[in-house]
């Protein structure tokens, strides 16, 4: 569980709620191209640093969490993760068309995490969902204000 798991979802936590606001505010104020850059940007150079701070934070030997390159690679792969599904739908040169599939593909990405709390973590799945979608509205709604502004 805190060698696998754990890392695993905070990595893809990060990596889908905080790629939001950078995704949708270059999208909304610019064009699908430039939402595509900024979202690998952001999901690759989070994962690198996800990775790093998660391998540098902690030996694993007082915490028993495990080997820290382990936790570091896992945590960094699904940061990179929870990044990159919902920048793919920028590939589509309509913004429209892509802004929607990119919010259902957020939408999905938050299911998996609720999911995984409640599977792992025993928190209800109601609870789950409501602070999972919580978080990501509210990181959305930043992008997306900015991307306006």
């Amino acid at each position: 569980m805190l060698q696998y798991v754990q890392p695993g979802l905070v990595g893809l936590i990060d990596g889908t709620v905080s790629s939001l606001a950078p995704i949708f505010a270059a999208a909304i104020s610019s064009s699908s191209r430039t939402a595509f850059l900024v979202g690998m940007a952001t999901a690759l150079g989070a994962g690198v640093s996800m990775g790093w701070s998660e391998a540098l934070s902690d030996t694993g030997k007082t915490t028993g969490r495990g080997s820290a390159i382990v936790r570091g690679v896992i945590t960094g792969g699904m940061t990179t993760i929870g990044g990159i599904f919902h920048t793919l739908p920028f590939l589509i040169p309509s913004l429209r068309l892509s802004l929607l599939i990119a919010l259902i593909v957020v939408a999905i990405e938050l299911f998996v995490i609720a999911w995984v709390r409640n599977r792992f973590l025993h928190v209800p799945m109601k609870n789950s969902l409501l602070v999972v979608t919580l978080g990501g509205a509210i990181v959305l709604a930043i992008g997306m204000l900015l991307g306006v502004s």
